[in-house]
């Protein structure tokens, strides 16, 4: 089983299979708390959620997605 993650949490670490990224994520506690939102991290590294202020980092190569 997966491990879940607290919506709580400010910093999200991500990876190129995490892309694309939307928040909240399919393994948060509180995966429906407010409208999916697409976030484009991969273009500078960083996106911030502009629902709950979750910030994801993007850690190593985004790779290819569409």
């Amino acid at each position: 089983m997966a491990e879940l993650k607290e919506n709580t949490r400010r910093v999200i670490e991500v990876t190129a299979k995490d892309l694309p990224l939307h928040c909240p994520m399919p393994d948060m506690v509180a995966w429906n708390s407010h409208p999916r939102v697409f976030l484009p991290v991969h273009k500078t590294g960083e996106a911030l959620c502009p629902y709950c202020g979750t910030q994801y980092k993007l850690i190593g190569p985004a790779g290819h997605h569409h």
